[in-house]
């Protein structure tokens, strides 16, 4: 099969945040999202070109356009929210973002009447049903197709810095999980799901894909959901690692430091310079340990087998990365990831509010509705 890549202009960004619809008196989902896309219909029946719809009725999408800036793409995102609350506020509806809803019940959420969502449920059965989570992803643009792979593989070595900053899935089901990202880890259970494959060179790739449609894994290139792989017909990278961002600070602090990385690689590659790499199974257990730990993760930083607190990691990326940030006009939502270094990542602001309210789970709820309203971490 002939995977066809369309160049897009270097390091434009997207960005594409999915929010959880809750009652603004119990905390609890919300089933109501084919309300709020018919609300921003229009009489042609097209969509609003910044919301998706998603797999489940207690969710909506709002994505960005392709932009030049990390705050061009957050402020498209804002708009988007605005529209939105102009239908969910008199439902008395809340947005909010976390990995997962602190203590919904998978098996009362109803998936959305589309056949491609019936169809995945169809084949996942009982992990397909428990997908109640909720992520960031982030595109970045590339100019050439012969870019694509070595940047994927060398962005798997900051996994962990993205996971462990975007870790908000402490809690499932009304118990706490004891990992940051719980996330994570659940949605690596469905077929095509997690790390993915590194490839050498684009006809890898291809044979990879002509393999999947021949044998019946896959109907289509977009039922491969690796946490970072190519969007061919968007012309992009597309980092799928982070869970849910609580509010658009940190979300355009992440999105800077994607998008600075990628920038930072592409640099490499036309000045001659090898980008880092890591074994397959150094990553596998860089994602766990930063699932696991977070902030407090120990990751594996070389093939060596060298290791490092990944907050001190983050804290140098930070600075090695702000001449790049400069030139992609993200320089203050870049060093905005010291705001989460010192307050610590969502996952753990939720443990703390739980701890003060005797582990009730609604106050949780609440926190996160007051951090999206916010649009900083509280």
């Amino acid at each position: 099969m002939t995977l066809e890549f369309t160049p897009s202009e270097r390091s434009t960004i997207g960005i594409e945040w999915e929010l959880a619809l809750v009652d603004a008196d119990s905390g609890d989902l919300r089933q109501v999202a084919a309300t709020v896309l018919d609300a921003m219909t229009d009489e042609q029946g097209d969509l609003d070109a910044n919301l998706r719809q998603e797999l489940l009725l207690n969710t909506v999408e709002v994505v960005s356009e392709p932009r030049r800036t990390v705050r061009e793409a957050a402020d498209d995102l804002e708009r988007a929210i605005t529209r939105i609350r102009s239908v969910t506020d008199p439902l008395r509806v809340e947005l909010m973002c976390a990995g997962t809803h602190p203590f919904a019940r998978w098996d009362h959420q109803k998936v959305t009447d589309k056949k491609r969502y019936q169809t995945l449920i169809d084949r996942t059965q009982w992990w397909g049903r428990q997908m109640l989570i909720y992520g960031v992803h982030v595109h970045v643009g590339i100019e050439d197709r012969d870019k694509v792979l070595p940047i994927q593989r060398a962005m798997h070595c900051f996994f962990s810095h993205l996971q462990s900053l975007s870790a908000s899935s402490p809690f499932w089901g009304g118990k706490d999980t004891g990992y940051a990202s719980n996330r994570a880890l659940m949605f690596q259970q469905l077929p095509t799901a997690g790390l993915g494959f590194q490839f050498n060179d684009w006809d890898e790739l291809e044979h990879y894909v002509d393999d999947m449609l021949h044998t019946g894994v896959i109907d289509s290139w977009d039922e491969v959901r690796w946490d970072i792989r190519p969007a061919p017909h968007f012309g992009t990278l597309e980092m799928r690692v982070c869970d849910g961002i609580t509010n658009i600070t940190e979300l355009r602090a992440i999105a800077a430091l994607t998008h600075c990385l990628v920038e930072h690689f592409s640099t490499m590659i036309d000045e001659g310079r090898e980008l880092p790499s890591l074994p397959p199974w150094f990553l596998q257990e860089n994602k766990w340990r930063s699932a696991r730990y977070g902030m407090d993760a120990i990751i594996i930083t070389n093939a060596a087998g060298d290791e490092r607190l990944v907050t001190d990691a983050i804290d140098d990326l930070v600075t090695d990365l702000a001449p790049v940030a400069a030139r992609l006009g993200c320089a203050d939502e870049l060093a905005d990831l010291k705001v989460t270094l010192r307050r610590g990542a969502s996952y753990q602001r939720q443990r703390a509010v739980a701890r003060r309210n005797a582990g009730a789970f609604d106050a949780v709820v609440g926190s996160l509705v007051k951090e999206m309203r916010a649009g900083r971490p509280l």
